[in-house]
Parts: C-alpha cells; sequence; structure tokens
C-alpha cells in the first residue's frame, strides 16, 4: 500500500524566496518574524537602490518539528534584500551604537505610498521608499542552535 508523502519527510534545504507583491510580502514577513542583528549588519548602497540586512533568522517553519522531536530549536543567518530603494528613513534606531541589537518583528507594504516599513521591537521602525517591490530572503548559512533553545512568544 502507498502512503502519500508528508511535510515532515521533505528534504532540508536553505530558504531562497523571493516577494513582488504584498502576498508574496507577509510569507516573508512571517519568515523572519523575531529575526536578530547586531546595528552594523544593514546596509543602504543608495548607487544601487538595495538594502540589505545579515538577519538571525528563527526557524519558524522548523518550530513544531523540533518540539515534536523533542529537539532544540534553531536559527540560521539569512540575507534580506529589498531593490528598489530610493530612500531610508528609520524611527528608534541608533547606528552610532554598534553594540545594539535589534529584532525585526514584520514587513509590511503600503501600496499607496510605495513604502515597506520594518517594524522592529521597543517601537523602532525603518521605512524604505521603492519603484517597485522586490524583495528575497535567502539563509547563508547552515542552522545552528538557538542560544535561547526557547521559541519566541509574543504572549498570544
Amino acid at each position: 500500500m502507498s502512503e502519500d508523502a508528508r511535510f515532515e519527510d521533505g528534504r532540508e534545504v536553505p530558504l531562497n524566496l523571493g516577494a513582488l507583491d504584498g502576498e508574496d510580502l507577509k510569507v516573508l514577513s512571517a519568515l523572519t518574524q523575531d529575526a536578530v542583528f547586531p546595528v552594523t549588519e544593514m546596509t543602504w548602497r543608495a548607487k544601487e537602490r538595495r538594502f540589505a540586512i545579515l538577519l538571525n533568522r528563527f526557524r519558524w517553519e522548523d518550530a513544531e518539528n523540533a518540539r515534536t522531536r523533542g529537539r532544540d530549536v534553531e536559527r540560521v543567518q539569512s540575507l534580506l534584500v529589498i531593490e528598489n530603494v530610493t530612500k531610508v528613513a528609520s524611527q528608534g534606531v541608533d547606528r552610532s551604537d554598534t553594540d545594539v541589537i535589534l529584532a525585526l518583528l514584520s514587513i509590511e507594504t503600503d501600496d499607496a505610498t510605495e513604502e515597506l516599513t520594518l517594524t522592529l521591537a521597543g517601537d523602532g521602525a525603518i521605512r524604505l521608499s521603492v519603484d517597485a517591490l522586490e524583495v528575497s530572503l535567502k539563509d547563508v548559512t547552515r542552522p545552528y542552535l538557538a542560544p535561547s533553545k526557547k521559541t519566541p512568544d509574543h504572549g498570544t
């Protein structure tokens, strides 16, 4: 008797995803929720119209698997790249304090104003003006055990 394949049986592969509209961006936002990064790991290359962050992403896609198998949860370093950026503004982000660690809560778009907002924990935010929505998320290291060994919890 044959059995249908299950998601859990899938091969572990690094994420390499893109978003070209608001619906796609919701997926990337969910996957990057609770990612942490030093303030020094974000860069805007104005001439290339590219904004990028090297994130330490919580592996939400693996959290349930880790729980059911009784193993610790994982993080992975990922590159979040936003193309077509014409302007960058931030609130509550002190770039001069190079020891600051930021936590990403969400990525949202306002199609009417052609802006992306990266909402950070602690009332911080980064607003990016874009000509067209083009965002990519790519895992660039192997997963590693989350130092806290805990799944992020927002009290929900």
